[in-house]
């Protein structure tokens, strides 16, 4: 068994697994491009249906001229805890894709499957660098569209905070009990050979 930040693994894993977690208790440090660029990097290396890499990733750094737009992007409860986040990303997602050997682009059954898979890679390259990556889907859905020109035949999947972590007074009593990394359902809840 593996363990690491009071949580243990029922079956062998690698830790960064059991150390990313999404915190809500940011320093505002700044983020750096390079550091960004990074996190970006290993979301390039995720797997997609007919390497199609339907994800597409908009964001902005704390104390830059995006980023009041994108917080006020977030709805207001997420709002009220990421305001000391370093970086804000919107996680959007193609709706087709062309299959090699054709011109003309079809509808994609798995952008969303790939999309996602993109966005965990990124959540564990920043748990690696020592950041945390926390998706949201508390954000202003129609507003987002309009405000970060999303074209016709992509999806906004979610939102994500990223930051390093504070410690938990940083947050409203409220939040601070919630301050911990969560646990995950046994295996034998979502797995079953043969059927469902």
């Amino acid at each position: 068994m593996t363990t690491a930040n009071s949580r243990t693994a029922d079956h062998p894993i690698e830790k960064i697994f059991l150390e990313r977690w999404s915190p809500r208790a940011f320093t505002g440090e700044e983020i750096s491009e390079a550091t960004l660029r990074t996190m970006f990097e290993a979301a390039r290396w995720a797997p997609s249906s007919y390497n199609s890499q339907p994800w597409r990733f908009i964001y902005a750094r704390r104390d830059n001229a995006h980023w009041d737009k994108f917080l006020g992007l977030l709805n207001e409860f997420n709002r009220s805890w990421a305001k000391t986040a370093s970086a804000i990303v919107f996680i959007v997602s193609s709706e087709t894709m062309t299959v090699p050997g054709k011109d003309t682009p079809v509808p994609s059954r798995t952008h969303a499957f790939d999309t996602g898979a993109a966005w965990g890679y990124l959540a564990l390259q920043a748990a690696y660098l020592g950041w945390h990556a926390h998706g949201v889907a508390g954000i202003e859905w129609d507003q987002v569209y309009t405000a970060l020109n999303i074209p016709a035949g992509y999806q906004v999947m979610a939102g994500a905070v990223i930051g390093r972590q504070g410690p938990k007074t940083l947050l409203p009593e409220a939040l601070q009990a919630r301050e911990e990394p969560s646990p995950r359902k046994p295996v034998a809840d979502f797995v079953s050979e043969g059927g469902f």
